[in-house]
């Protein structure tokens, strides 16, 4: 079922095209009304082409219905009652009740999918997020990476896009150079203490805390003794030349790094395996040739010993560029005066990679709005080099801070980070606390499902139902809230009317017979009508949430979904309805339940529960 919007857009801006008599485009700029008073859709864009013709907005408008009418193709009395002229030439709009009955039986047939189209034109689509440190815990700074850009990939695989997940580890450096430094020391004092050097064996058994205690030190020492901080550049060497001890203890860290993270993916129900790893250590062969080639090419060049891109736009003027506080060029450092490589030169190999071996259409980078500076100089270098062409969409998924209560990114009081480990246990043992005090008697094994479910979905929900360019303030008591924007809410909801059809079963009801030969619906009732056409919206609400990439644009969807079906129950009895309403209001509890669970189960990943 195609989207109603897209639906009238295209007629709509086919009419306006005529009045124009013009090759070029005519959006109509359909939009939903803001107040039901008015309809449920408006075309806004006649008065842009009313000033573009030099004509009277109105006058204009009534041309435009009268298009409308006269031209079988373009005809929206299918859709709409006959639409109104408002304002300056405001076109408002008004779905028939007919054609909103259809849409739901359309989409009763198609249940897997709701009645939602794939895309006319698949692309292959490479999207980087996660991206957690090797040798360190995940913490809460992590978790907006992880979940949003899980969330992107399944709404683009939804509508049948090719993604490719990458997870970009940091897995390379001189992060390694500083633990493999200390672990020499201390494999030194243990052959000191026992006669007997420290085997990787024993390293390889080290949980990854310790590992991360290691790594805490071995900073503390690099920025404070030149001995040591020479030692961890020489093992850093050692290591990019592969030599077989510190090859082996590398492949240890990353290992029991691995197993922290993945049991953490798998909680958070996130697909990123170990297949779709692309550490930094991958594309470590590529950066020679990287510099070479931006050398050779005239686009790096040396500045202060060190080799530069001073990036500029599409026009090439360096008034374009990229300037610091002084107003001087900002340079794309990618390679130290030392020879070392940066993050910078790894992510444009990896940028090349992604678009020359992936076949990328579309690259989609969810981190910090604090690295806006380091995409947008990256994007203009690929661009300058020609590895992304103008057909190659670069996007940065930025957003913002998990701040305490405090207004301050969260921290541990200590003011270390919030490990993302002991936060879900946190959320999963306060949902059991509310589980407890909400329905007691239910089996232990029952209790601990629902509060894995109602905890970690609160979590997640939290994060996406906030605007993702925003921070937004950690509070387990809002998040797991049973009234508003929450996932307890909307798991409730959906608990709530799976609740209606067991209640029907001891009635002797089948709803599902009842549902599989409904061929006419009978809408005259407000709130079943408001319940219907929100329903028929649901692909709008995908379109709007993937095309920024926003997140909270499906949730306040499906919060608005639960609302309605609540104003809809309290109004419009279902199960003791005559026989000409029930089947009608069946399909309305059922459509709804089956919305918020796909929205939830198949989009956000968030667990839903038949009972509460």
């Amino acid at each position: 079922m195609k989207p109603v919007k897209d639906i009238l857009e295209e007629r709509i801006s086919a009419a306006m095209k005529q009045c124009a008599h013009s090759s070029g485009t005519c959006p109509a700029i359909v939009r939903p009304s803001t107040d039901p008073k008015f309809g449920d859709y408006q075309a806004n864009g006649v008065m842009a082409l009313a000033k573009k013709l030099k004509t009277e907005p109105r006058k204009l408008a009534e041309e435009v219905l009268k298009n409308l009418s006269a031209a079988a193709d373009l005809d929206i009395a299918d859709i709409c009652e006959p639409p109104e002229i408002a304002g300056p030439g405001f076109i408002n709009l008004r779905l028939k009740s007919d054609f909103i009955a259809d849409g739901l039986l359309e989409i009763n047939k198609d249940k897997k999918r709701l009645g939602i189209e794939t895309i006319g034109q698949p692309e292959t689509i490479v999207v980087d997020f996660s991206g957690p440190n090797i040798a360190k815990q995940m913490h809460v700074g992590h978790l907006r990476s992880t979940i949003i850009g899980d969330c992107i990939c399944r709404v683009l695989e939804f509508l049948s896009h090719k993604v490719i997940r990458q997870n970009h580890i940091g897995d390379w450096g001189t992060q390694f150079g500083m633990l493999m430094a200390l672990l020499d020391e201390k494999s030194q004092e243990t052959q000191k203490h026992t006669g007997v050097a420290l085997h990787h064996s024993e390293v390889s058994r080290l949980p990854l805390m310790v590992f991360e205690e290691f790594y805490k030190e071995a900073k503390r020492r690099y920025d404070e003794d030149e001995e040591f901080a020479k030692a961890a550049r020489a093992a850093v060497v050692s290591l990019h030349n592969g030599e077989p001890k510190y090859t082996m203890l590398w492949l240890t860290i990353v290992d029991e790094s691995r197993k922290h993270y993945l049991a953490i993916y798998n909680r958070l129900g996130v697909n990123l395996a170990e297949a779709d790893e692309r550490g930094e250590s991958f594309y470590k062969d590529m950066l020679k040739g990287v510099v070479e080639e931006l050398l050779n090419r005239k686009i790096a060049e040396k500045s202060q010993d060190a080799i530069c891109v001073f990036p500029v736009d599409s026009t090439g003027s360096p008034q374009a560029g990229f300037k610091n506080k002084e107003g001087e060029p900002l340079p794309f450092i990618i390679q130290k005066s030392d020879g070392a490589y940066l993050y910078a030169t790894t992510d444009l190999a990896a940028l090349k990679y992604r678009v020359e071996k992936l076949k990328a259409d579309r690259i989609v980078y969810v981190t910090d709005a604090r690295q806006k500076l380091h995409f947008d100089m990256l994007f203009a270098v690929a661009r300058m080099a020609g590895w992304a062409k103008d057909e190659t969409e670069l996007f940065h998924v930025k957003f913002g801070s998990v701040l305490g209560e405090n207004g301050k990114p969260l921290k541990t009081r200590e003011g270390e980070n919030v490990k993302l480990k002991e936060l879900l246990n946190e959320a999963v043992e306060r949902a059991k606390t509310i589980v407890e005090e909400k329905n007691p008697n239910l089996p232990p094994d029952k209790k601990k499902e629902i509060a894995q479910a109602v905890g970690i979905g609160a979590v997640k929900y939290a994060d996406f139902s906030n605007n993702r360019t925003s921070d937004y303030v950690f509070s387990f008591n809002k998040m797991l809230a049973m009234d508003g924007n929450t996932a307890p809410y909307m798991q409730y909801a959906y608990a709530r009317i799976k609740s209606i059809e067991r209640k029907g079963q001891t009635k002797d009801i089948d709803v599902e017979a009842e549902l599989s030969g409904l061929k006419e619906l009978s809408l005259t009732e407000p709130a079943e009508l408001d319940l219907a056409k929100h329903l028929i919206r649901y692909g709008e609400a995908i379109q709007d949430a993937i095309a920024d990439y926003r997140p909270n644009y499906l949730t306040a969807y499906l919060y608005e979904l639960a609302q309605k079906f609540s104003v809809f129950y309290t109004n419009c009895p279902v199960l003791d309805a005559g026989p000409d309403k029930r089947p009608t209001r069946l399909l309305l509890c059922d459509l709804t339940a089956k919305t918020i669970k796909h929205g939830l189960s198949e989009l956000l990943c968030i667990e839903v529960v038949e009972q509460m």
